[in-house]
C-alpha cells in the first residue's frame, strides 16, 4: 500500500513538473491543468487567512494568473507546496494591505468622525473605495468580458455554469475568463502606480 501511495505521489510531482515546464515555455492553456489540481487547496488556504469568500476567489484567480511569472524551481520541491507558501504569503500580505488601507482612511478623517467611526465601518469605507475602482476597470472592458466576470464574482456562478448559461463551450468560457482577468490586473496595476 506504502508502496503504491508513493508512486502515485512521484508521478504527481512528475507530472507537476511537466506542466510548469510547459508554462514556462509559453504553453498558457497548460495553467487550466494546474488550475483543475490546485484551485481548492489555494482556496482553502486563501479562505482560512482571509476569512472573506470573495477575496478568496479573488486571490485564487490572482495566484494562477501571475504564475505564470512566478519562480518555482522544481529542484527545491513540490508544486504543491510551492502553490501554497505562495497563497499563504499572497494572503497574508493581503490582510496587511487592508490594516494600511484602514489605517490610511482613518488618517484622512476628521477627529470628529474618527470617534464615532467603527472598525467595521472604516473597513466598508475602504472596501466601498476598492469596489469603485474595480468597477471602473471593469467598465473598460469589453461586455462580454464584463458579463463573464460579471457572472462569476458578483453572481457566483462557476465556469461550467457560465457556459452554460451562455451557451458556450467550458473551454472558450475559462480561455476568456483568463484573458480578461489579465486584462483588468492589468488595468488596476497601471492605475495604483
Amino acid at each position: 500500500m506504502d508502496s503504491e501511495k508513493s508512486s502515485s505521489v512521484e508521478r504527481n510531482t512528475r507530472l507537476d513538473r511537466e506542466l510548469w515546464l510547459a508554462v514556462k515555455q509559453g504553453q498558457v492553456e497548460v495553467l487550466g491543468i494546474l488550475y483543475d489540481r490546485y484551485a481548492g487547496l489555494v482556496y482553502g488556504i486563501a479562505l482560512k487567512v482571509l476569512g472573506n469568500v470573495q477575496e478568496a476567489e479573488d486571490l485564487t484567480q490572482d495566484i494562477f494568473v501571475k504564475l505564470p511569472k512566478s519562480t518555482f524551481n522544481p529542484e527545491r520541491g513540490s508544486f504543491k507546496t510551492f502553490v501554497a507558501i505562495l497563497t499563504r504569503s499572497r494572503a497574508i500580505d493581503r490582510v496587511r494591505s487592508r490594516q494600511r488601507a484602514a489605517q490610511k482612511v482613518s488618517q484622512n478623517l476628521s477627529p470628529e468622525l474618527m470617534s464615532s467611526a467603527t472598525p467595521d465601518a472604516l473597513e466598508k469605507h475602504s472596501q466601498q473605495e476598492q469596489d469603485q475602482t474595480v468597477r471602473a476597470a471593469l467598465s473598460e472592458l469589453s461586455s462580454q468580458e464584463q458579463q463573464l466576470l460579471k457572472l462569476s464574482y458578483y453572481e457566483g456562478l462557476t465556469q461550467a455554469n457560465i457556459a452554460e448559461h451562455l451557451n458556450l463551450p467550458l473551454g472558450t468560457v475559462k480561455s476568456k475568463m483568463r484573458r480578461s482577468l489579465i486584462k483588468l490586473r492589468q488595468m488596476l496595476t497601471e492605475q495604483s502606480d
